[in-house]
C-alpha cells in the first residue's frame, strides 16, 4: 500500500528499499500501489492552517495535497501535535534527499536510483531498482462518502469490522460530494504532463492512470443494493462508504451553474467558489435561467453577485469577510449603524418542501421544520424538482427556518471609500451592543462613500443537519407475469363515457404498476391502445344470488364473494344513492353483466366478504338479471379503476384482437394475455320499457307501457325524461306456444290489439305480449313481457 511502496524505515533513521527486489523483477510489469493518501488535513471551523483554502471541497486544495502537504511537506510526530496542527517539516540534511522519507514523492522515487540508508550511512550502491524502468498503477484509489474523507481515505465503517473508524476529525455524516472531488482531483492530476513524465525507458507516462482502478464499483444492481437490506446485510454500510455505484451520474454544482449560464448567453461568470453535488434536477418546462438557477440557489444556499462586470456565485458560508469597528464608519445623516428588526408576522415558522427521493424510484416526498411555537400555523409551502435525500431536504428546511429567523435582524450603515472593496455578498462582523455580530451585506449603493443594507447572518446555520440517514426503499420488483384482464360490455353509468366503448378491469398478483393494452384488427401489427395503472378489485361469488326487483332493497340473504386484493368498505344510503359501491356481476363474458350496489360490506375471512343491502338491476340491467348468479360467478368493482379503452363505432360487433400485460414489457413478451373478442356497445343499447298493461274494450286490448331512457332520466324538473334516442320507436311482439305470432313496429307507447287481429293470429288461450324501444344505432333493446290470458 502507499505506506511501504516506497520502503521500509523502523524509525531509528534507516531506510531499508525492501520491496525493490519485486519491482526490480523481469517478471513484474508494473508499480502497483493501493493509493489512499491524504489529500487534506481540514478541521470545522475558520482558525486552522488550512483555513485560507476556503473549503475542503476546493480543488486547488485538494490537488495541492496529491504531491504537497502531510506526507511530502510535513508530518506529525504524534496525536497531540495533530490535534493541535504542529506540523515538522521532512527535510533530510546530510544528503539532500528528502524524497526517501516521503510517501507522497512518487515522481522522485521513480526517477531516482534508490540508496538505502543502514546503520545513518548512506550506502554508495543503488538497489535493483532502473529509474523510469516501470509505470506505476494505481490499483486502488478511492475515498469514503463521509465528512473529511479525504483526511483519510482509507478510512471505513463497518460494525463487524475491527478496522471501522471515521477518518481524522470526521463528524460522520454522510457526504458524497467529497468523494467526487476527491476522484476530480486525482484524475485532473495526474492527467496533467507536467505531473506525470514521460518515460525514456518505455515511452509511457510515469502513472498509468489509465489502470488506475477506484474502489468501489459493486457489480450488485443499484438501487437493489443498497435498498434490499434483507438480502445484502452490508447496505447500511452504502451511505457513508466507498461505493460509486449509483452516483458517478451526478454533477458538480458548479458545472450545473455553468451550463444554465451558458445557455442562456451569458459570458462573464465565476463558479469557482460553488461547492456542491447536484444528483438530478429537472427545471420546470419554460423556466428561465434565472428561474432554473433561483431554485438551485435556494436549495445549496449560495448567491450571485456581481463584482466588476462579472457574475459572481458564491457559497453562503458566514465566514467573515471583514472586521469593522463602529467608529471607523462613515458619518452620514443616519446614525453610524442603524439596527433593524421586522415583526415576528412576517417571519415563517412553519416550511414544508417537497423533492424528489434519491436511492430508491425517485417519488416526490416531503419534509417539513417547525418552531415550537408555531405547531399549529400556516406552512410555507415550496417544491423542488431536485433529487436529494432526506437528510439534505430536511437541511434545507432547516437553514430557510434558521436564516428567516435571523434574518428579522437588519442593519444600515455607510462605508467610507477606504472599504470600498467591499461589496455584496460579503459578511462583515460588527461589535455592537449585544456583542459582536455577522451580518451579510444585501444591497451596496456606491457614490463616494457606500450606503449599506445588510442582514444578520449566524455561521452555525450553514452547517450540515443532524437529521439521521434514512435508507431509500424502492418498490420491490415485480417479475413480468400475465394478469386477468377482464371486459365489460357496459351501459352507461355517470352518463359521461362513450357509449359504444367497452371497459376493461385488469388485476394480478403481484401488481406490475402499470398494464399496457395493444390492439389490432388480426394477431399482428398491434398498436398502443392505453395504460392501466389501477389494479381493478375482481373475484367471484361463493354464494347464489337469486334474482331480486329493481328499484327496492335487496335484503336477502348476504352475497358471499373471495376478491383477488383490494378492501371494500360499508356506506351510508346517502352515499349509495350518491353512486358508491357500485359493482357488476356476470358470467365471465363481455356482455352479460348486472349492475348492482351495495350498503355493507363485511369482511368475514381473509378475502372474503359479506355483501348485504342491495340495489339490483342498476342503469336497466333489470333485463338481463337471471332467476339467480351462481356460485363461480364473476364481480368487478367499479370504483374507477376499469378503465374504457378505445374502439370505433363502426368496430361494433366485429372481433378485435388485444394483447394485455406489463406496460414495461413488448406486447410479444410472454407475460402478455392474447384475447379477441367483439362488443355490441351496451352503452347504445335502450333500456326496457316499464308498466307494460293491457285493459280490455269493446274493440280488443288497449296496451300501454312507458319508455326509459338511458341518458339524463334522474332529473325530476323536466316535463319528460330525455328520448335518448333519434326516435321515438318500439318493436312489439304477439308471441304464444315459443313462436312469435305477429310483429309490429310502432312510433308510440301504446297499441290497440283488436279482436279481428288476434283471431287473424289465430291467438286462441294464453299468450304473451313483449314491447322493445328501439335504437337506430344498436337495435331493439330488451324485451319487457305480459302474460295474458282471458
Amino acid at each position: 500500500d502507499w505506506s511501504e511502496y516506497f520502503g521500509y524505515q523502523p524509525g531509528n533513521g534507516d531506510r531499508f528499499f525492501h520491496l525493490d527486489p519485486l519491482w526490480a523483477s523481469p517478471d513484474v510489469d508494473f508499480v502497483g500501489i493501493d493509493n489512499y493518501m491524504p489529500l487534506s488535513d481540514w478541521r470545522d471551523g475558520d482558525d486552522h492552517a488550512d483555513a485560507g483554502w476556503g473549503s475542503i471541497y476546493n480543488l486547488d486544495y485538494l490537488r495541492a495535497n496529491i504531491a504537497g502537504g502531510e506526507g511530502f511537506d510535513w508530518y506529525y510526530e504524534n496525536q497531540t501535535h495533530r490535534d493541535l496542527q504542529i506540523r515538522t517539516p521532512i527535510t533530510d540534511g546530510a544528503h539532500d534527499e528528502p524524497w526517501i522519507w516521503r510517501y507522497k514523492d512518487i515522481r522522485a522515487w521513480w526517477e531516482n536510483p534508490h540508496h538505502e540508508r543502514i546503520g545513518g550511512v548512506r550506502q554508495n550502491l543503488p538497489t535493483a531498482w532502473e529509474p523510469r524502468s516501470k509505470p506505476i498503477w494505481f490499483t486502488e484509489i478511492g475515498c469514503a462518502a463521509v465528512d473529511k474523507g479525504t483526511n483519510q481515505p482509507n478510512k471505513f465503517l463497518d460494525p463487524k469490522s475491527s478496522e471501522s473508524s471515521l477518518p481524522w476529525y470526521s463528524d460522520g455524516r454522510r457526504d458524497e460530494l467529497i468523494q467526487q472531488q476527491y476522484l476530480r482531483a486525482m484524475s485532473d492530476y495526474w492527467s496533467q504532463p507536467e505531473n506525470n513524465p514521460l518515460s525514456d525507458s518505455y515511452g509511457g507516462r510515469m502513472v498509468d492512470a489509465g489502470r488506475s482502478h477506484v474502489w468501489a464499483w459493486d457489480a450488485r444492481p443499484y438501487p437493489q443494493f443498497p435498498a434490499n437490506g434483507t438480502l445484502w446485510t452490508d447496505a447500511g454500510n452504502y451511505p457513508r462508504g466507498h461505493w460509486i455505484s449509483g452516483r458517478v451520474t451526478a454533477q458538480p454544482l458548479a458545472s450545473v451553474v455553468a451550463e444554465i449560464c451558458a445557455s442562456s448567453g451569458l459570458v462573464n461568470f465565476d463558479v469557482s467558489d460553488l461547492y456542491g453535488l447536484v444528483r438530478g434536477y429537472m427545471p420546470p418546462p419554460g423556466v428561465t435561467a434565472r428561474g432554473a438557477l433561483q431554485a438551485l440557489m435556494l436549495a445549496y444556499g449560495f448567491e450571485a453577485v456581481e463584482r466588476d462586470g462579472q457574475l459572481r456565485f458564491q457559497m453562503r458560508l458566514g465566514r467573515v469577510d471583514a472586521v469593522l469597528q463602529p467608529d471607523l464608519l462613515a458619518v452620514g445623516d443616519a446614525p453610524t449603524l442603524e439596527t433593524l428588526r421586522a415583526p415576528e408576522a412576517e417571519t415563517a415558522g412553519r416550511v414544508r418542501l417537497s423533492y424528489v427521493e434519491a436511492d430508491g424510484d425517485y417519488e416526490t416526498r416531503a419534509v417539513e421544520a417547525i418552531f415550537p411555537d408555531e405547531v399549529d400555523g400556516p406552512a410555507a409551502a415550496s417544491e423542488l424538482n431536485l433529487a436529494m435525500t432526506r437528510s439534505e431536504s430536511q437541511g434545507i428546511v432547516e437553514r430557510w427556518l434558521s436564516e428567516a429567523r435571523v434574518a428579522r435582524d437588519g442593519a444600515r450603515f455607510t462605508l467610507p471609500p477606504s472599504l470600498g472593496h467591499i461589496g455584496a455578498g460579503d459578511v462583515v462582523e460588527i461589535a455592537g451592543d449585544r456583542g459582536a455580530l455577522r451580518y451579510r451585506l444585501d444591497r451596496v449603493e456606491s457614490a463616494g462613500a457606500s450606503a449599506v443594507e445588510a442582514v444578520r447572518i449566524e455561521p452555525g446555520v450553514y452547517l450540515r443537519s443532524d437529521e439521521a440517514e434514512e435508507r431509500a426503499l424502492p418498490k420491490p420488483f415485480v417479475p413480468p407475469i400475465p394478469v386477468l384482464p377482464v371486459f365489460m360490455d357496459l351501459p352507461l353509468l355517470s352518463g359521461e363515457e362513450v357509449p359504444h366503448a367497452p371497459h376493461l378491469a385488469v388485476t394480478a398478483t403481484p401488481w406490475p404498476g402499470s398494464v399496457a393494452v395493444y390492439t389490432s384488427g388480426e394477431d399482428s401489427g398491434y398498436a398502443f391502445s392505453r395504460l392501466i395503472e389501477r389494479r381493478a378489485i375482481v373475484g367471484e361469488t361463493l354464494s347464489p344470488l337469486e334474482a331480486a326487483k329493481p328499484g327496492l332493497w335487496d335484503r336477502g340473504a348476504p352475497l358471499r364473494l373471495r376478491l383477488k386484493g383490494g378492501e371494500l368498505q360499508s356506506v351510508s344510503v346517502a352515499r349509495l344513492l350518491d353512486g358508491a359501491n357500485a359493482m357488476a356481476i356476470g358470467d365471465g363474458s363481455a356482455t352479460n353483466w348486472e349492475v348492482m350496489q351495495f350498503a355493507n360490506a363485511e369482511l368475514v375471512a381473509p378475502d372474503t366478504w359479506e355483501l348485504s343491502l342491495r340495489l339490483r338491476g342498476q342503469a336497466g340491467t333489470d333485463a338481463i338479471m337471471p332467476p339467480v348468479w351462481p356460485v363461480g360467478s364473476r364481480v368487478v368493482i367499479l370504483d374507477g379503476a376499469p378503465q374504457q379503452i378505445e374502439l370505433s363505432l363502426q368496430a361494433r360487433e366485429v372481433t378485435r384482437h388485444y394483447r394485455i400485460g406489463p406496460a414495461l414489457r413488448g406486447y410479444d413478451d410472454p407475460s402478455y394475455t392474447h384475447v379477441a373478442q367483439a362488443f355490441s356497445g351496451i352503452g347504445l343499447r335502450p333500456l326496457s320499457p316499464c308498466h307494460l298493461r293491457w285493459v280490455r274494450n269493446a274493440a280488443g286490448l288497449d296496451l300501454s307501457w312507458i319508455r326509459r331512457t338511458r341518458i339524463g332520466g334522474d332529473n325530476w324538473s323536466a316535463l319528460d325524461v330525455p328520448l335518448g334516442e333519434g326516435s321515438e320507436g318500439y318493436l312489439l311482439r304477439v308471441r304464444q306456444g315459443g313462436a312469435t305470432r305477429r310483429e309490429v313496429l310502432l312510433a308510440s307507447p301504446f297499441w290497440l290489439y283488436s279482436d279481428a287481429a288476434r283471431a287473424a293470429d289465430g291467438i286462441s288461450g294464453p299468450f304473451a305480449i313483449e314491447v322493445a324501444q328501439i335504437s337506430e344505432t344498436f337495435g331493439p333493446g330488451p324485451f319487457t313481457r305480459i302474460e295474458i290470458n282471458e
